[in-house]
């Protein structure tokens, strides 16, 4: 059992840390009157109730989770819209560059209830998920743009399969392997196999999607063909019969 209450800020938050899935811990700012936590209010990853709860009513106390395995963090702060419960959201993650949240849509936070251990099965069941698509997006960013994207990538028709050589860019391969090409060590390449029409021309559609999103081209191209070889040497004709003499 708690000894404390929890329709209080900080217990509430502490006994939440508690029972979310992993490691967490809870560190609760507490209100010196003259204090607020705008620093913190800034990193909510939110454009739904809870900006709309900081915009109105300003942040002079609340708590933030830390997952101690990779550093994910929530603020819980009071729901002053309502008599009871509390508004929990997602802080962003550290040290990316604000290019790399272009494109992602925020996790939006919950209203929770005063009951953490029911506040803490619809952080899990809804927040958490969405946060973590959303920081997986934003990390993906981030390593394209620390790795220059190609202009272009070339796919080639070879018997029923597309092949194209191994791209530089890490986030361009991982996005071609993520759409079925598997390396071929042998001749260095990725290829997609043409096993399935229908599954090998989704793909390609996919990836055509995902590449033009970057700013990268696509192109499809057969092999050249081999020239033709020079004009064959004719097989020696038979000499022409000296005339008769009669």
């Amino acid at each position: 059992m708690h000894d404390t209450d929890p329709r209080d800020l900080e217990s509430f938050a502490t006994i939440l840390a508690g029972d979310l899935p992993g490691r967490w811990t809870s560190q609760y700012h507490p209100d010196h009157g003259d204090t607020d936590y705008d620093h913190l209010a800034a990193e909510v990853w939110d454009m739904d109730q809870t900006a709309h709860a900081i915009a109105t009513y300003g942040v002079f106390d609340c708590a933030v989770l830390t997952r101690t395995d990779d550093g994910a963090r929530l603020f819980v702060i009071d729901h002053f819209a309502k008599a009871e419960g509390f508004l929990v959201a997602a802080l962003a993650p550290a040290g990316l560059p604000p290019a790399a949240y272009a494109g992602v849509r925020e996790p939006s936070g919950l209203a929770v209830p005063a009951d953490p251990f029911h506040a803490a099965e619809a952080v899990t069941l809804h927040l958490l998920p969405r946060y973590a698509d959303a920081v997986a997006h934003a990390r993906r960013n981030a390593a394209a743009l620390a790795s220059p994207l190609p202009d272009r990538i070339e796919l080639t028709w070879s018997d029923d399969t597309l092949t194209t050589p191994v791209p530089e860019s890490v986030p361009i391969a991982k996005l071609l392997a993520e759409h079925g090409f598997h390396h071929d060590a042998a001749e260095d390449l990725l290829v997609l196999p043409g096993d399935d029409t229908a599954v090998q021309a989704q793909c390609v559609r996919s990836v055509g999607a995902r590449l033009t999103e970057l700013g990268v081209g696509i192109g499809m191209r057969h092999p050249a063909r081999p020239a033709l070889a020079a004009a064959r040497p004719r097989p020696a004709g038979t000499a022409p019969s000296a005339a008769r003499s009669r």
